[in-house]
C-alpha cells in the first residue's frame, strides 16, 4: 500500500497563512482513510517527522514571491527551488531548509509535491482573502484527485 501524507503548513490565525490548514480541512472528507492528513506550523523537525517514511508527501504552504495573490506554485522534490527562488514562506523557516535538513538526515519521502499559494494578507485574524480562498478550493480538488488515484492503484 502506498503511504501518502498531506501536510498543510501555516497558521489559520494569520489570515492567508492559513491556506495550508484550509486545504487539509477541505480534504478531510475527500480522501481515502489510508491518506494521512496533518497540519504543521512549519517547524522543520515536525515537518520531517510528518513526511518521514512516506512514499508520497504533499505539502501545502503560503508564500510571498511577488506574484499575484492566489497564484499557485507547483514544485516537486526533483526541483526543490521553492525555498531559493524568491518564494519566502510566510513564517520564520522556509520549506527549503526543512528539505535540506531531511536530506542530510536521510529522512526525505520517496516523492514530494509542493503546492505554494501566494498570500496577500498575513496579519492577525481568521479567514482567507478571496483570491487565496479560490486557490485553496482549486487545490482541494486537485490534491483529492491525485492522492485518491495514487491510494487506490495497485
Amino acid at each position: 500500500m502506498t503511504r501518502i501524507r498531506v501536510i498543510g503548513v501555516g497558521n489559520p490565525y494569520r489570515r492567508d497563512d492559513g491556506a495550508g490548514p484550509a486545504v487539509i480541512a477541505g480534504l478531510r472528507h475527500r480522501c481515502p482513510p489510508t491518506v494521512k492528513l496533518a497540519e504543521c506550523d512549519g517547524e522543520p523537525t515536525r515537518l520531517i517527522d510528518l513526511w518521514d517514511g512516506a512514499d508520497l508527501a504533499v505539502v501545502v504552504d503560503a508564500v510571498r514571491s511577488g506574484a499575484p495573490p492566489g497564484t499557485i506554485h507547483r514544485r516537486s522534490l526533483r526541483h526543490p527551488s521553492f525555498g531559493r527562488a524568491g518564494c519566502a514562506a510566510s513564517h520564520a523557516v522556509d520549506l527549503g531548509d526543512a528539505v535540506a535538513l531531511a536530506a542530510a538526515l536521510d529522512r526525505l519521502p520517496t516523492r514530494m509535491l509542493l503546492y505554494l499559494v501566494e498570500a496577500d494578507n498575513t496579519s492577525t485574524g481568521v479567514g482567507l482573502t478571496p483570491a487565496v480562498e479560490v486557490a485553496v478550493a482549486e487545490l482541494v480538488d486537485e490534491i483529492a484527485e491525485e492522492v485518491t488515484w495514487r491510494a487506490t492503484r495497485r
